[in-house]
């Protein structure tokens, strides 16, 4: 979860220096075309039977339409809110993944992972005190994202218990590669030189961000790796204050310090006895 928290962090940064300058589109379809190369690759250098195939491929196709759409939703609301606003309410993810993963998984929905996610939660309010200004467009769209990354990562869980994580990825890049190609082709900007670094920034911190939570999903529950997740907030909180000189507030502390002890709750399993 450490690798998947400073990937996700380096995949935010570029995609707010490409917002407005690369059609989302686009950026989805450059991510697809790299990550397919990349993965290929491993793939091939792992010399290991059976990662190009699958028996699973309508699930695959159903995680990767909703990953698809949530990534999509999380570049447009990176152009549209301020980024703390889009990552609190991107943390609503844990809250669906919980209830889809006990409705289809059969993981037990506790007291103490109910208590972990309202504390979560409950850090997010105090951190983007919520108005009624806040329930705008772009909100709507990043809620809509959250819930379609929480048919992904319900999915994923799902797919973990038989396929191997290289080959998630494998069919994660194809499968929306083409959906990228056929939105991108009236958008096409031939990307400057720094763009392309951002652009190759985006799509390998997003294969490792990927690779990283699959790992953490088959040692793990997906509701304790998403409630987890919550730590990304006050990373990328602090990524803002050194990289856009974006104010460190009280009530960023405060938020945070309830969210970690949201995720201390949920990890602290207590003294073996002797």
């Amino acid at each position: 979860m450490i690798g998947t928290l400073m990937s996700f962090s380096l995949m935010a940064i570029g995609a707010r220096e490409l917002s407005g300058n690369i059609s989302t589109y686009q950026v989805l379809l450059v991510r697809s075309i790299i990550g397919l190369c990349v993965v290929s690759f491993l793939i091939i250098a792992a010399k290991q039977k059976g990662l190009f195939s699958t028996q699973r491929l309508r699930l695959h196709s159903l995680r990767n339409v909703f990953h698809f759409g949530g990534q999509f939703g999380w570049f447009v609301g990176i152009g549209l809110l301020p980024l703390s606003e889009v990552f609190a309410l991107e943390f609503t993810v844990p809250l669906w993944t919980a209830l889809l993963a006990s409705l289809f998984l059969g993981e037990s929905l506790t007291l103490k992972k109910m208590l972990a996610i309202a504390l979560g939660l409950f850090g997010v309010v105090i951190i983007v005190q919520p108005t009624q200004d806040v329930m705008n467009a772009g909100a709507i769209v990043v809620l809509c994202a959250a819930f379609c990354y929480a048919v992904a990562h319900t999915s994923t869980k799902s797919l973990a218990s038989t396929e191997a994580p290289l080959s998630i990825l494998f069919y994660m890049c194809l499968i929306q590669l083409p959906i990228g190609l056929i939105l991108s082709w009236q958008v096409w900007k031939t990307p400057t030189t720094l763009e392309s670094a951002w652009l190759l920034l985006v799509a390998l911190s997003a294969l490792s961000a990927h690779y990283c939570l699959t790992k953490a999903m088959k040692n793990a529950e997906v509701t304790l790796v998403m409630i987890l997740d919550f730590f990304r907030l006050p990373v990328i909180a602090v990524v803002g204050i050194v990289l856009y000189d974006e104010p460190l507030t009280f009530s960023l502390i405060i938020g945070g310090v309830v969210m970690l002890l949201g995720n201390l709750l949920v990890t602290y399993k207590g003294r073996r006895p002797s």
